[in-house]
């Protein structure tokens, strides 16, 4: 009898792409003699990278399913307060919305509930009728005979946050199918994102997973497979890197100038992003005054398609040149804005092509650090705040900061005239800085970066040969 080697990649959203399509991830796959299936919820069409799809045509979750997944976060916050008596966890929660009737009832049943249920067997219940409520929905059945027909090994979701990924995982469950998750991001499990349950998990780092043991102490370690995250693994593909002859010639870069890369937030993390934009756009004009000549590649948060910016890139065009990520907005939300190959290959060359990268505490500084490069964190509040309790203290404060070896593993920009003399530092020599980030990114990501996708094939062979 030949051995089922089909294996189902569920991209619940276009999260999933970046790491599971654009990645060699798929090639992997089949050079092992998998036979590697994406079962795709995003409007992208996958056969046109020759990669083999089942198209989802209703991922429509049960109306209470939403309301039992948000009363879910409170309360495992909540629990999470009263476990490590830490109130960081407060501030992973969103306000509460009452723009419409439908939005201030679904508010108040989810505090009604997160009240009412914050206790481990409130929690369990919570739990229990997320699955009850979306295997009543034809969504589910509809997983049910996808999967019927298709009798693969494993389900493999990308992203352990979207409702739309619960369904088809309890189906597959449900017929017996292995099912595994991967935990999307390096500060996900303290943020109480977890939507899914699946029997198995595959995360980034050691440090991971032990958060998922913290958080999660229902999953048991035998169940957490350690492989890092394919999101590095193009840094170290050399074919891709373009001469910075023909990068510069691509962008509208002066060959005579030394660039660095200021990379935004978006509108929740940083509100006044354009203001140290403009910071950093002073510090550079001060820099050129002195006898340097320096430009600064502006590259914006994929799903920010704001205007905010502006009047500063407009105020600043002699220093800053924006390179906008080449993503795919398909519909309203956030989550519909769609990575696609070109922009990795884009952002890649970016890095390899400016000398550090300015930013507030977002995990650019891997990216750069995998090119052997620093990173300048922002860390300073501006004096007209649009947000007034908004503050910097808040995002270095969250729990994957943490983790960070010691201080000198980025540049802290602590106030705007400290600008010019870090840049200046960093462009002359910053071997101590790079050599603690290189430290950073061990505890982060499993290494070699480079070699994640193999280790998550190595992981679902280990589990389709135990089943």
């Amino acid at each position: 009898m030949t051995p089922n080697n089909k294996i189902v990649i569920l991209l619940p959203d276009g999260i999933g792409l970046r790491n599971f399509a654009y990645s060699d991830f798929q090639a992997i796959g089949v050079q092992e003699n998998f036979e590697v299936v994406f079962w795709n919820n995003t409007p992208f069409d996958l056969t046109q990278l020759g990669f083999k799809e089942i198209k989802i045509q209703n991922s429509k979750s049960h109306p209470l399913t939403e309301t039992y997944k948000n009363a879910r976060k409170q309360i495992e916050l909540n629990l999470n307060i009263r476990r490590t008596k830490d109130s960081v966890y407060n501030t992973y929660r969103f306000p509460f919305s009452y723009a419409t009737t439908l939005k201030a009832l679904k508010s108040g049943v989810t505090q009604f509930l997160s009240i009412t249920h914050s206790s481990t067997f409130g929690l369990k219940r919570i739990r229990h009728k997320i699955k009850q409520e979306e295997r009543k929905t034809l969504y589910y059945h509809q997983c049910l005979e996808t999967l019927q027909k298709e009798q693969p090994a494993m389900v493999f979701c990308t992203n352990q946050r979207p409702m739309t990924a619960i369904a088809p995982l309890l189906a597959a469950q449900e017929l017996g199918i292995p099912t595994a998750t991967f935990i999307f991001s390096w500060d996900n499990l303290p943020k109480a994102t977890m939507v899914v349950e699946t029997d198995y998990y595959f995360v980034w780092s050691d440090l991971m997973k032990k958060e998922l043991l913290f958080y999660y102490p229902y999953i048991k370690e035998e169940q957490i497979f350690v492989t890092g995250t394919p999101q590095f693994e193009s840094h170290f593909d050399t074919n891709k890197l373009l001469s910075k002859e023909v990068f510069f010639e691509q962008n509208d870069l002066d060959l005579n100038k030394k660039y660095i890369c200021y990379s935004g937030d978006d509108v929740t993390t940083c509100p006044d992003d354009p203001k140290y934009l403009e910071d950093v756009a002073k510090a550079i004009r001060e820099l050129n005054q002195k006898g340097h000549s320096l430009g600064i590649v502006f590259r914006r948060c994929p799903v920010d398609f704001s205007n905010r910016y502006d009047e500063v890139l407009e105020n600043y065009k002699d220093v800053i040149t924006p390179i906008a990520p080449l993503w795919k907005k398909i519909g309203d939300g956030w989550n519909t804005v769609l990575p696609t190959q070109a922009d990795i290959d884009i952002q890649m060359n970016t890095i390899a092509h400016t000398e550090l990268v300015v930013n507030l505490g977002s995990s650019m500084v891997f990216d750069y650090v995998a090119h052997n490069k620093s990173c300048a964190f922002i860390n300073y509040d501006v004096a007209t705040k649009k947000i007034s309790d908004w503050s910097v203290k808040k995002i270095y404060n969250y729990v994957h900061f943490r983790s960070m070896p010691n201080k000198d593993t980025v540049l802290w920009i602590d106030s705007p005239e400290a600008i010019a003399g870090i840049i200046e530092k960093a462009i002359a020599s910053n071997s101590l800085v790079i050599e603690n980030a290189q430290k950073w990114f061990e505890i982060i990501n499993q290494h070699p970066p480079q070699e994640a996708s193999k280790r998550i094939w190595e992981g679902i062979k280990t589990i389709i040969s135990k089943e």
